[in-house]
């Protein structure tokens, strides 16, 4: 089908944009949508050299678009396998094996806001090239951090790379940094501007960067026409993030009024990405995770569900991330999950939440008006799916729910990808819990206090 046009006939739309689901023909001519319902049938009669697809019984509906996703970490349990477990070439060549996972989830663009050893904007220049398959990738490259730190308390270096992390101290080392990051490539500038110092752990993660700084990173990088991302957590990070000018908020989590009036007055896009949380919130238990830290990670939802909310009903786009790449949220199974959040914690409707993943993704990609709904003119990254996502969203994590996914038109290979071996040295063991005398006596011990400074 790569050079012909391609008929989708018998399929129900849902657009991306709002509309009520509907039937009609989809008519894909040079990698974009050229027509929909009878115009695309009479142009499709009038095509020499036509291929047809069949979709009836199926849902057809843009691609989805992960704007929260960690290629290049591999679904790993702790920050400290990606830091010192990883190699830079390894780490790109096993990105590009999970990448398959996401076109088969239905993935057709996503965001990688940071990556270990800046790997992910060799993958992404490798995959616009053609050398091998995977969705639209759009980058960041080193996440910027002062020295206090970001997620990770002191396993990050006070200076230079750890990891997917750069801390930069003073005006001169973020200007050159900046420079340095959009002449190898970056779409986008990344910052940590909330961080965690382990001995106040128990405050959350604090803002470690100055309002005035903040200003610095967005007019350096819009001076080079490169937008800039936040990783916020707390109020005050979230307001002096969307007064300095960024352009897309990660998380925005447990905002007062003052942030919330900042977010609104600038229509800041926020992708909240609480999928891992709602994960650990519903299936903890099963892991074995202690009911503390389920419960922590519930109340960053709940804390923040009616802020959240609010900001979308004021007009502030809402994106859909998954933070895919832990092993609390593994490639390929839960990327529909964050417009379910959406639903059930937002008060979204399946067709609003929808949009949030598809045309308001697209700002992720920066192809704003070009992906993310299915209308004449826009690229045809295109997914069809068994199920109703337009009454619950959730099918689209049904095994083998996706049929078919195209790319500019063109047809991806949904085939499972080779079977994989262990790779000597990647992960960090783990003898798991403490054996007191107590595990190892006849009564079943109690649960062990749960103490967030130990965690970083």
């Amino acid at each position: 089908m790569s050079g012909r046009a391609l008929l989708i006939e018998r399929g129900q739309v849902v657009d991306g944009d709002g509309r009520a689901p509907f039937q009609a023909s989809v008519l894909v001519e040079d990698g974009r949508i050229s027509a929909l319902g009878a115009e695309a049938d009479a142009r499709a009669g009038r095509l020499p050299d036509l291929d047809r697809l069949d979709a009836d019984g199926l849902t057809v509906m843009p691609g989805l678009i992960d704007a929260h996703c960690h290629l290049a970490f591999d679904d790993a349990a702790s920050n400290a396998e990606i830091f010192h477990h990883r190699r830079h070439g390894l780490t790109a060549l096993v990105a590009a094996y999970n990448a398959r996972k996401l076109l088969r989830a239905g993935v057709t663009g996503i965001l990688d806001p940071d990556s270990s050893f800046e790997t992910m904007i060799d993958l992404r220049d490798a995959i616009e090239a053609g050398v091998m398959p995977g969705p639209r990738m759009a980058c960041g490259a080193y996440a910027l951090i002062t020295a206090v730190g970001g997620t990770a308390g002191r396993l990050i270096a006070d200076e230079g790379v750890t990891g997917y992390y750069k801390s930069v101290n003073g005006r001169d080392e973020i200007v050159g940094e900046i420079r340095r990051q959009a002449k190898h490539g970056a779409d986008w500038i990344k910052v940590h501007v909330t961080g965690i110092v382990p001995r106040l752990a128990h405050k959350g993660e604090l803002c470690v960067w100055t309002a005035e700084e903040l200003k610095l990173i967005c007019d350096t990088a819009h001076d080079l026409g490169i937008p800039v991302m936040g990783h916020c957590r707390g109020a005050e990070a979230t307001r002096r993030a969307a007064l300095a000018g960024f352009d897309l908020l990660f998380h925005a989590t447990l905002m007062d009024e003052r942030a919330l009036e900042a977010v609104v007055q600038r229509k800041v896009p926020i992708a909240p990405t609480l999928t891992l949380q709602a994960n650990m919130v519903d299936f903890g238990e099963k892991l074995g995770t202690s009911a503390s830290l389920v419960d922590l990670f519930k109340r960053e939802i709940t804390d923040s569900a009616e802020t959240l909310a609010a900001a979308y009903r004021a007009g502030v786009p809402l994106l859909a991330g998954s933070e895919a790449g832990f092993s609390l949220v593994p490639y390929g199974d839960w990327h529909y999950r964050e417009m379910e959040v959406f639903v059930r914690y937002l008060g979204l409707t399946p067709l609003e939440a929808i949009a949030c993943a598809t045309r308001e993704g697209a700002r992720a990609l920066k192809l704003e008006g070009e992906v993310g709904v299915v209308a004449p003119g826009f690229r045809a990254d295109l997914i069809c799916v068994a199920g109703d996502p337009a009454r619950d969203p959730a099918c689209l994590g049904e095994p083998g729910a996706v049929r078919h996914v195209f790319i500019d038109g063109r047809p991806q290979d949904l085939s499972l990808p080779p079977p994989r071996r262990p790779i000597p040295g990647w992960r960090l063991a783990s003898m798991g819990r403490r054996l007191t005398r107590e595990i190892a006596g006849p009564r079943p011990p109690a649960e062990e206090p749960f103490e967030v400074e130990e965690l970083h």
